[in-house]
């Protein structure tokens, strides 16, 4: 393909070095004169293993074009990828002014041209970017139309610094952000051959798990070295703790408890939390993450509270008490403090859970709701039809399937659903429907 790098930083540098190892002929585009003069030389402008070796021998091959015209770029070729920087302000915010600057080229540079052009926008961009600004600047200084005589896409990178060679040709997967089909065909050409799954989905969710990866490694690396300081302060070997936490591929590196959802509880992380946040006070250890963890789920909880509240309504139905699905513990239950907040506002709740029948509790589960929440006891109901009869809001705290397609069959136009545990087949509900995160 003749495909345009535009940005030939170290993203856009390694990219268009590989396109044309591949066999591509790739046009580059910056606006430095400097990292032009030195690909033109067969120099690599960014420092990265095996990167000189790659750029003398594309730059060899005579596949490899530099320019520091827009236009020009655009007219020799058929698609563009834009790579260039999207540094912060001082306030945090993204600062745009590069990719805007870039995307106004762009679009002036499509208006002369009359075949049908695919952009590519890999720069890391704020969720909603490439939809409510870059896209009307396109049509805007074009005068053509997204998705009719041109194509946009965001293809978020995974390139680590040191390893970007080795990460491009053995990516975890592509994702190919797209507000049309047309570009499929082009994945397809270009990354078929890598041994990863392309992944197709809309542009904002590309935009924002591009975020979130990032910040989940930004997260892993502070949870080890707080790990770390705590294990030095009681003479741990924080290396084996991890390595140990690593080796459970069940549960720790894996998709378990990656879903979004309603708060934590149960019987362990509350007071686990706790304790290891006792122990790092005691040590003078400032592990600030895992102090915020239960302040965090905390909010999670208002979430729903505040939904339940901006309803209007009064007379609430409760599936699901205890901590999660398939079980009758109710110690440290989200869904019980929840009820305790509804009662103490001036609520009216029913209680339905087929695990938690309390005449039959023993134990640690019957002395907990003796002595901590008697009152709750009597608004439990063994009437399921009732309940979904009688409330106004029904609160579905878990995920069990009969119980959901009685709860679907049953809706009535007049209810709200706050749904917590993101239940399957609500399609087919009659009542208005709210998730406590999600649509």
């Amino acid at each position: 393909m003749d495909i345009s790098v535009f940005g030939l930083g170290y993203v856009g540098a390694v990219s268009l070095a590989c396109l044309a190892k591949e066999g591509h002929n790739v046009t580059g585009v910056d606006i430095d004169s400097t990292k032009l003069a030195l690909l033109q030389a067969g120099k690599s402008p960014v420092i990265e293993t095996g990167m000189p070796e790659l750029v003398q021998e594309v730059a060899a091959s005579g596949r490899v074009k530099l320019t520091g015209s827009t236009q020009e770029a655009i007219a020799q070729t058929q698609l563009s990828f834009v790579c260039v920087g999207t540094p912060s302000q001082p306030n945090g915010n993204q600062d745009q002014s590069a990719v805007v600057r870039l995307t106004e080229q762009l679009g002036e540079a499509l208006k002369l041209k009359n075949d049908r052009h695919t952009i590519v926008f890999r720069s890391t961009l704020v969720p909603g970017t490439v939809m409510n600004t870059l896209i009307p600047i396109l049509e805007k200084f074009s005068k053509k139309t997204n998705g009719v005589d041109f194509d946009v896409c965001f293809q978020p990178e995974f390139l680590r610094e040191g390893s970007s060679i080795k990460d491009y040709y053995k990516p975890p997967f592509t994702v190919a952000g797209l507000s049309s089909n047309e570009p499929k065909a082009v994945f397809e050409q270009l990354f078929s051959s890598l041994p990863a799954e392309i992944i197709y989905t809309d542009i904002a969710t590309a935009e924002t798990m591009k975020y979130f990866c990032n910040i989940f490694h930004a997260l892993k690396i502070t949870f080890a070295n707080e790990v770390a300081r705590l294990c030095e302060s009681i003479q741990v070997d924080p290396h084996a703790v991890m390595e140990l936490i690593c080796k459970d591929r069940q549960l720790n590196i894996s998709s378990a408890y990656m879903k979004p959802g309603f708060s934590f509880g149960g019987s362990c992380l509350p007071k686990d939390l706790r304790a290891i946040n006792y122990i790092a006070k005691q040590n003078d250890v400032d592990i600030p993450m895992l102090k915020a963890v239960l302040p965090s789920n905390r909010v999670h909880l208002d979430c729903a509270l505040q939904k339940i509240a901006q309803s209007g309504l009064k007379k609430i139905g409760f599936i699901g008490l205890s901590f999660k699905t398939g079980t009758d513990d109710l110690r440290e239950s989200p869904l019980v403090d929840l009820a305790e907040k509804l009662i103490g506002k001036g609520y009216t709740l029913k209680i339905y859970d087929p695990e938690v029948n309390i005449s039959t509790l023993i134990g640690a589960n019957k002395h907990f709701i003796e002595t901590s929440i008697p009152h709750i006891g009597s608004l439990m109901t063994a009437d399921y039809e009732n309940l979904l009869s009688t409330s106004e809001i029904i609160v579905v705290g878990i995920s069990d399937p009969d119980l959901v397609a009685t709860l679907i069959k049953s809706s009535r136009k007049e209810q709200i659903i706050l749904d917590l545990v993101n239940i399957k087949g609500r399609d087919g509900l009659s009542a208005s429907y709210i998730g406590i995160c999600w649509k």
